[in-house]
């Protein structure tokens, strides 16, 4: 029987070799591989002391018991070295505190009642080989219950986190579960006092240790491919790439490896550097994305950038995380998302936004044609009116040229006339050359920026110019209400104000539906550094639904007859010319009010 443990032994040291010269041969370790051979080496000791015993305590005439205090080196401190390993599986990197200093009191105290054993009988009162023989003292079962609650928590971690990773069904996780399950089998067996020998509980780890490198190792460490998330990530539209710590592909998906047309065996452990050049994205793109995996080092902020593929018409939005354990830098995550149909719905929506604010720009100029109609008739029939009236006065005049019966007072009631006549002239002229400077101010392309300066009363007096005729068609008051200095400066693109607060009381006067003797209130006030235009008018107020999506997107109470652009061109307006902001208050039945709201400088 010796015979069997001898070679079972022997072979189990010989794969421990191989497993420890394979870890020791990774030119970068991680803590994973510094876990793994401390759990290899614990296993070492046990394995060799246990050889030893076998060929030398009869030979040499050596008590088997000397060389257990070898052997319980290393079976003191595995649990220790098992739940390490367990804990920075789970983990990937942890930072070694001083609390896990807690973790060696019961190994070295163990090991120290071991070699004192024949003083007290703590451990052993009888010792023997065969489990069945052994007499155990008291302190061995605070060692038993405390060896394998580290063993129950280490095989735990792993079991735990390779299901979570991989699928409880993938290879990787049944090689675990395989392993896991060995040593506690043996050892539940030798507990409840199925005769077993000391040797087979260091050959059952090293079965473990085999099961665990063949899961883990198969996959270089850590760089796993677990079988259900993979499948996972394969399925979702952004691709993604893992660096570690120098830059090298640890991880991607499907859908990265459609973006670059990359190769699954030319990706994994590539340098980034290398795999992504000039040929993919453009050189300034690439230098942006290399100083954001750099900066990942340092920063949990996500750096978010812009791409588009050199070869191919499509664009991309990169974010670059860094990945972080317990503060200790693990790598860099890279998400490429695909935002080429977004870009060209929001070219198609510009260019249907472009049509709409057209058609928006001559219903207006249509609107101003009708206010040009109405605002030249009067002046210019008062004009020729004028002028037939001075047409009179010089005839009056010329005959009365050499007339004895006119006087010098006669001549000068003649020139007072006229004086008067050209007086209502050029008030009417200037009426005129008003309302022209008005029209050509909103008649420009809405592309067009003319940031002046302007005051309130010129404000006001170019919308009552512009909305005199729509205000007497609709039968609708306008109260002008300046309760602040109507000399208040203001900076901005005048034209574009003014139709702004035009397109508003034109939307008050429609709110009344055609219902005529009603009033629209336009307040002008100042409150703390801003000037606020109030536009107020007493119809039905806006429907719920409207006020939910105003200014936020196109809509409109008009029907047909309207394209909802106007409050959304004019809030944007407000903000891109003013830096000011338009709010609103609304009461069914009692009508809403509009609140232009400018910054003074």
């Amino acid at each position: 029987m010796n015979n069997i443990y001898i070679i079972g032994l022997s072979v189990c040291t010989f794969l421990l070799l191989i497993l420890l010269v394979i870890n020791l041969t990774y030119k970068k370790k991680k803590q994973i591989n510094r876990a793994f051979v401390f759990f290899i080496v614990c296993l070492m000791i046990c394995c060799t002391g246990q050889l030893a015993s076998l060929l030398l305590s009869n030979r040499a005439d050596i008590p088997p018991i000397y060389f257990d205090y070898f052997v319980y080196i290393g079976t003191c401190l595995l649990p220790v070295a098992l739940w390490f390993f367990g804990y920075i599986f789970t983990k990937t990197k942890i930072q070694f505190k001083k609390k896990y200093l807690l973790l060696f009191v019961i190994p070295i105290l163990s090991l120290f009642i071991l070699w004192t054993n024949d003083w007290h009988h703590l451990f052993y009162i009888q010792y023997s080989q065969q489990t069945a023989n052994t007499v155990f003292g008291p302190y061995f079962y605070v060692h038993t219950i405390y060896t394998f609650a580290l063993v129950f928590v280490a095989l735990l971690y792993l079991i735990k986190y390779s299901i979570r990773n991989s699928g409880f069904f993938s290879k990787q996780s049944v090689l675990i579960i395989l392993g896991s399950l060995v040593p506690i089998i043996i050892n539940l067996l030798g507990i409840v006092g199925i005769p077993m020998s000391i040797y087979l509980t260091p050959m059952s780890f090293t079965i473990t240790a085999i099961f665990f490198a063949f899961g883990i190792l198969k996959f270089r460490f850590l760089s796993i491919t677990p079988i259900a998330l993979q499948r996972i990530v394969d399925r979702i539209s952004d691709g993604y790439i893992v660096l570690n710590e120098d830059n090298i592909i640890t991880d991607f998906n499907r859908p990265f490896l459609d973006i670059f047309h990359f190769e699954e065996s030319i990706v994994r452990n590539n340098n980034f550097s290398s795999l992504i050049t000039s040929d993919y994205i453009s050189n300034t793109d690439l230098i942006m994305i290399k100083d954001s995996v750099i900066n990942a080092r340092t920063s949990t902020d996500t750096s978010r950038l812009e791409l588009k593929l050199v070869n191919e018409d499509k664009c991309f939005n990169v974010e670059i995380n860094s990945i972080m354990s317990e503060k200790d830098f693990l790598g860099t995550l890279i998400l490429f998302k695909d935002t080429t149909q977004h870009m060209q719905d929001m070219k198609t929506i510009q260019n249907n936004q472009n049509m709409l604010m057209e058609k928006e720009r001559l219903a207006s100029l249509g609107q101003l044609i009708g206010g040009i109609a109405h605002n030249l008739k009067t002046p210019i029939m008062s004009i020729a009116g004028a002028a037939e009236g001075l047409n009179d006065l010089i005839r009056e005049y010329d005959t009365s040229i050499g007339d004895p019966e006119v006087t010098t007072k006669d001549h000068h009631d003649i020139a007072s006339d006229m004086s008067d006549w050209t007086q209502k002239i050029k008030t009417y002229t200037e009426y005129m050359s008003d309302v022209i400077t008005a029209v050509k101010g909103q008649a420009v392309t809405l592309s067009e920026e003319q940031s002046v300066s302007f005051d309130i009363e010129e404000l006001m007096k170019r919308v009552n110019i512009l909305m005199r005729h729509e205000l007497k068609n609709a039968l609708v008051t306008l109260n002008f209400k300046i309760n602040t200095d109507a000399n208040t400066t203001l900076h901005g693109n005048i034209n574009s104000l003014v139709q702004v607060m035009n397109n508003m009381i034109s939307n008050a006067i429609q709110a009344y539906h055609g219902e005529t003797g009603k009033e629209i209130d336009l307040i002008v006030e100042k409150q703390d550094k801003s000037i606020i235009i109030s536009i107020k008018d007493y119809a039905g107020g806006l429907p719920k639904e409207v006020q939910d999506k105003l200014f936020k997107e196109m809509i409109t109470t008009k029907g047909k007859n309207g394209t909802g652009l106007g409050l959304f061109m004019s809030y944007s307006t407000i903000r891109a010319h003013f830096n000011g902001n338009i709010t609103f208050e609304t009461e069914k039945g009692k009508g809403t009010k509009f609140n232009i709201i400018l910054p003074i400088h």
